[in-house]
């Protein structure tokens, strides 16, 4: 696989899995609370996925535009810095679902957003996150 790359493998897709994230994940805020995080990690099921991502925005955040390039943001923030968690991850034996979404981010506040405002955040969840190896 791609060092970089984001593939349909490595996305939560099942109503199922985002359930079982949301009813016994825990949740994780940015410092400043822009970016929540909920996540659970479950032992070693897929050895080749160790890591599954998803974004998860509310309607009420903006108008689908603005909404879309959260999206965007959020995906590229993750996976240019994906490396750290997925070895991590390796390291102990464990897979992990985790669903990005904004939380003290939304389009009244922030009309223009830029990767900067958001790549920051995306990274000290990750850290937050990561288990001790």
């Amino acid at each position: 696989m791609k060092q970089f790359g984001l593939p349909s493998l490595e996305r939560i897709k099942r109503k199922k899995d985002f359930e079982l994230v949301y009813s016994s994940g825990n949740a994780v805020y940015s410092q400043n609370r822009k970016i929540k995080a909920v996540y659970l990690f479950l032992k070693n099921e897929d050895p080749v996925v160790p890591v599954k991502f998803a974004c998860a925005i509310s309607k009420r955040s903006g108008k689908a535009v603005w909404r879309n390039r959260i999206k965007r943001l959020l995906r590229e923030s993750y996976r240019l810095n994906k490396t750290s968690l997925v070895s991590a991850c390796l390291c102990n034996n464990l897979n992990l679902m985790v669903i990005f979404s904004p939380y003290l981010v939304n389009e009244k506040t922030n009309r223009v957003i830029r990767y900067n405002d958001i790549a920051p955040e995306v990274i000290e969840i990750m850290n937050k996150i990561k288990p001790a190896a």
